[in-house]
């Protein structure tokens, strides 16, 4: 047998020989790893024909195709998946700021529908549902054997209309039933206020088309509220599920005067990208922090790294969700999109948080928990789902140690001992149009008083 007129005797004694025979291999190996593809297409439409003709009902073609392409991107990580044209639709729709249903944001896990976060002042929020819950039914239907996309079409719908989910929560003795009435979601990405008349808070809950105009309007809001009183700023992104990449670089840039905002690698190095903040800061330099937890990620997770990274800001709470990856929408004409994952994403030091999550410079819990939630909520992240990319370091097989974390903070002596980690007995639980009930943003408000309090060069210091 010749391949491009080479016998495989003569291929044997070049290796013999020790003559490199690089470019004739690689050939043969792809001619190989082609036939193998071309032998499992044939396996595949072997299948097909097979269920065509054998399923106990008839198959609809195009739905069996769709399961089958649906199936294999799932099969790759959690966040891959395909988008029939109305799925696709309804996904550009809510990138710009407006979408019919609940108001959650939501993964898979165990065949369940997870929530990493409701959306605030949508339904599913005033109904009561928390990061963390299970779905497990759809109107008295189980989610299991519906693929990601099937539960979010399921969970949508006009307006007014009602469904019934059921919910399991950690903790909870027994399932939770709520019934929500659709509604047209139009979330406020922006909400801010003057906390005292001398800090700004700034609560940012999604990364769509409007977030970073929102930001700017909300500075000037701020500025023009508190005036030459304003002492500092707090960016809440706890349970802020992410968003739009591009959303997350210019919000970012927004605190930063220079250096690297966020970094990219794909498979090939060729694509790698990499963003740069350009001169110009919204705050003026006004020390900043930004609060995190288990619902932040993505997006979030990329502002907070940026501007831990650069110690443009101190970063509070707890832990953030660790989705360290890139998704591309790519349009399929005429029968919607793929969203598949392409990259990585890395802080200005380098670090990947895939499957880790952004530590906080320092820890403040929202409740005062027992051992077996903090448990609970420590599997309440990306490296739990199944799947899940793995951490590479930040640079895989060429790095062999992590990279470096955070400069110090730097901080007036004292104040971080000052910092009440547990809130007090009884607290209640995060609720954001509460503030005076929320221990994370109270800490979060002394630390900056203390900070502006403090001696200036150590002020200049601290930013």
């Amino acid at each position: 047998m010749r391949r491009k007129g080479v016998t495989f005797a003569a291929v044997g004694a070049a290796f013999a020989a020790g003559v490199v025979a690089g470019p004739f291999v690689a050939a043969w190996a792809q001619e190989g790893s082609r036939a193998e593809t071309y032998r499992l297409l044939n396996l595949f439409g072997d299948v097909f024909e097979r269920i065509r003709a054998e399923y106990v009902e008839p198959v609809n073609d195009r739905d069996a195709i769709e399961n089958a392409i649906q199936g294999m991107l799932t099969g790759l990580d959690p966040h891959s998946s395909y988008m029939n044209p109305r799925m696709y639709r309804d996904m550009q729709v809510q990138t710009r700021g407006e979408f019919g249903g609940l108001g959650i944001e939501v993964t898979q896990e165990g065949g369940y529908i997870k929530v990493i976060s409701p959306i605030d002042e949508t339904p599913a929020a005033r109904a009561g549902v928390r990061p963390g819950d299970l779905i497990t039914h759809l109107n008295g239907n189980s989610v299991q054997g519906l693929s990601l996309q099937e539960a979010v079409e399921q969970m949508r719908g006009e307006r007014g209309t009602a469904i019934r989910i059921t919910i399991r929560r950690e903790g909870a003795e027994r399932p939770i039933e709520l019934s929500i009435t659709r509604d047209v979601i139009r979330p406020q990405v922006v909400r801010f206020r003057v906390e005292g008349g001398d800090i700004g808070y700034i609560r940012l809950t999604s990364f769509n088309e409007q977030t970073e105009a929102g930001l700017r309007r909300a500075m000037q809001q701020i500025r023009s509220q508190a005036g030459t009183n304003l002492r500092g700023l707090i960016l809440d992104l706890r349970n802020n599920p992410g968003g739009l990449l591009d959303q997350s670089v210019q919000v970012s840039d927004d605190f930063l005067d220079q250096g690297e905002i966020v970094s990219t690698r794909a498979r090939r190095q060729e694509d790698a990208q990499r963003w740069n903040a350009r001169a110009g800061d919204i705050a003026q330099g006004l020390p900043m922090v930004v609060l995190i937890n288990g619902g932040s990620a993505s997006a979030s997770e990329i502002v907070a790294g940026a501007l831990q990274d650069h110690r443009r800001a101190i970063v509070m709470g707890v832990k953030s969700f660790g989705k360290g990856s890139v998704q591309t929408v790519m349009p399929i004409p005429g029968n919607g999109a793929i969203r598949l994952t392409t990259a990585r994403y890395y802080t200005p030091s380098g670090r990947s948080i895939q499957a880790t999550g952004i530590e906080p410079d320092i820890e403040v819990l929202a409740t005062r928990e027992e051992p077996g939630q903090q448990a609970a909520a420590r599997r309440d992240r990306e490296a739990n789902l199944r799947r899940a990319l793995r951490n590479d370091n930040g640079g895989g097989q060429q790095q062999a140690a992590p990279p470096p974390p955070p400069p110090p903070l730097n901080l007036p002596a004292g104040l971080v001992e000052r910092v009440q980690r547990m809130p007090a007995e009884g607290a209640a639980a995060f609720d954001p149009t509460k503030p005076e009930t929320d221990h994370q943003l109270q800490q979060a408000l002394s630390l900056l008083r203390g900070i502006a309090a403090a001696p200036t060069p150590q002020r200049r210091a601290a930013r």
